[in-house]
């Protein structure tokens, strides 16, 4: 039993990696971030729908489900969007980042959905977050096009997340996942036809190196990091799962420095106001647990 656990916990951690592997992907892929975002749902679209024939799942939903959905499916496609635009415009230090300030949005989008009052000490948690953007902020003010794209990724990212904690609670987590990935191509359709560019040949050809890592992107980093991430939980605490998820920035800038040294290499300053950040995001998730475990305890002695 204890190999087990251990083997679920590395097969975690192996994913949160995946996940910051995405960023690197995002620095390599050479096509702009519209087309990749598309081309990371449709393809992922496809092999989640294979999966679903594979395990004979029924993904039967009323129109009102697939509409909820398809709002969900737009603004995933819209956090991708930004976020790999931040790449592009900044690199990827700056938008991982910026995507580790989610949790100071989701202190405020949280009470919003779920009807509860706003902590006291997210709001302090919140300061810190944002003294720790500010620190990044004037210290890279040459990024700061990626700064302000990497805020609004991780903004789109929260909401995306507070929305599917909702879903969850009625619909299976593969069937949500693919509605959202078709809706989020037929948006990504729909506004590249609209805005006057076509799915001519030139869209369609791509380098090798692009297909190659496309495929990875859309294959190991979307549909099996998502299955896993489902399968994972069935073994180990939410809790730890969302612990473990907020070091993907630790594990992705890591992994940028030493793949880009040149490009990735940032002030003091953005390493203090980053860590800032990041630690902060951790000791939410460590506050709420240790808040969740009390309130069952007591629940328990009343």
């Amino acid at each position: 039993m204890p190999n087990a656990k251990l083997k679920q916990y590395l097969h975690l951690h192996l994913l949160v990696f995946i996940a910051g592997f995405t960023a690197i992907l995002g620095e390599l892929i050479t096509i702009g971030a519209l087309a990749l975002v598309w081309y990371r749902m449709a393809i992922a679209g496809i092999l989640m729908f294979l999966y679903i024939k594979v395990i004979r799942l029924n993904i039967k939903i009323s129109k009102k489900a697939f509409l909820q959905f398809s709002a969900a499916g737009v603004i995933i496609a819209l956090h991708w969007i930004t976020f790999f635009e931040a790449i592009n415009q900044a690199n990827v230090s700056i938008a991982l980042a910026m995507f580790s300030s989610g949790a100071f949005f989701a202190s405020f989008i949280e009470p919003i959905f779920f009807k509860r009052r706003i902590l006291g000490y997210e709001i302090l948690f919140g300061i810190v977050v944002i003294l720790g953007v500010f620190l990044i902020t004037s210290s890279e003010m040459g990024y700061i096009n990626g700064i302000i794209l990497g805020l609004a990724s991780a903004l789109f990212s929260t909401l995306f997340a507070v929305i599917n904690g909702r879903f969850i609670e009625r619909y299976n987590a593969t069937v949500i996942s693919f509605y959202e990935f078709v809706s989020g191509v037929l948006f990504l359709t729909a506004f590249i036809l609209l805005s006057g560019t076509t799915f001519n040949a030139e869209f369609f050809t791509l380098s090798s190196s692009d297909w190659i890592y496309i495929f990875i992107l859309a294959s190991v980093c979307t549909a099996y990091a998502f299955i896993g991430a489902v399968e994972v939980m069935r073994y180990i605490s939410p809790f730890t799962v969302i612990l473990s998820y907020n070091l993907e920035p630790i594990y992705g800038i890591a992994m940028a420095l030493i793949l880009f040294p040149e490009t990735e290499k940032m002030s003091p300053q953005f390493y203090i106001g980053a860590a800032l950040v990041i630690v902060t995001v951790l000791m939410d998730a460590v506050l709420k647990n240790y808040k969740k475990r009390k309130n069952k305890s007591n629940a328990i002695t009343n």
